[in-house]
């Protein structure tokens, strides 16, 4: 048992993140649960079972195979930071795209925090493996059909945590208030309802968000990382590189 633990330790290093269910929602807290006999350390002084690596080999080479196929390629890093940022712009400009595509109509509002992007995308190629580390989560993409007073909260929250929001521009008071919102290059009327493009996580109140929580989700059967991976795909099918730019959607 220790020499079969031993040989697929390599393997599962490499499958936590790609393979293993994850959530936003919580951070899984690993606890041991090993009887004493089988507690034993795990290092290079312990044995490879040859057969244990024989029978993973094939599984190992499928997950190897999977997660470095190129998707596309970045001119430039897309990172994250306060305020707008190269990547908060890309991952919440395509989940308006892709979730008008889903649905069959226009999604004027996108918004993704920077809490829920796990990892930058480096320059170069793209990879599956890239995206599982940018959104390990299974999240839903979802469409949220806000009210004029909801949209208005969810600007109030942008303007106090400096979040850009796809789709809008607005300015930042001294007061830390949100003014002269553009939604689609138009004032913001508080009187009609936005459609909204989001994770379900967010939609149900995450990270702060509790006022998207009375509103019902509107599923649209995609996940949000594999919303990024057919985005992605689809930009390079039309030779278009994978990037993004900062457009003064927030001012001061």
């Amino acid at each position: 048992m220790r020499t079969f633990r031993s040989s697929v330790t390599a393997l599962s290093l490499l499958t936590a993140v790609a393979l293993a269910p994850a959530c936003q929602r919580a951070v899984y807290q690993p606890q041991a649960r090993l009887a004493p006999v089988t507690a034993q350390p795990v290092s290079q002084a312990v044995p490879f079972d040859a057969q244990a690596v024989a029978t993973i080999a094939p599984y190992r080479e499928k997950v190897v195979s999977q997660m470095t196929t190129v998707l596309g390629n970045a001119p430039v890093a897309l990172t994250k930071q306060s305020g707008e940022s190269l990547l908060s712009n890309f991952v919440a400009d395509l989940q308006r795209l892709e979730a008008e595509k889903a649905l069959g109509r226009p999604i004027p509002l996108g918004v993704m925090t920077n809490g829920g992007l796990r990892a930058p995308i480096p320059a170069g190629p793209v990879t599956v493996g890239t995206v599982f580390e940018l959104m390990p989560f299974e999240n839903q993409l979802v469409v949220l059909d806000a009210p004029g007073a909801v949209v208005q909260q969810l600007f109030d929250f942008a303007a106090r945590t400096k979040m850009a929001v796809s789709g809008a521009t607005f300015t930042i008071t001294p007061e830390g208030k949100p003014d002269a919102i553009l939604i689609g290059g138009q004032p913001f009327d508080a009187t009609r309802n936005y459609a909204i493009a989001i994770s379900d996580y967010l939609a149900g109140g995450g990270d702060a968000m509790a006022f998207f929580k009375p509103l019902k989700p509107e599923a649209t059967g995609v996940l949000l990382r594999d919303a990024i991976m057919s985005y992605i795909k689809a930009q390079t099918a039309q030779g278009k590189p994978v990037q993004a730019a900062i457009e003064g959607r927030i001012r001061r």
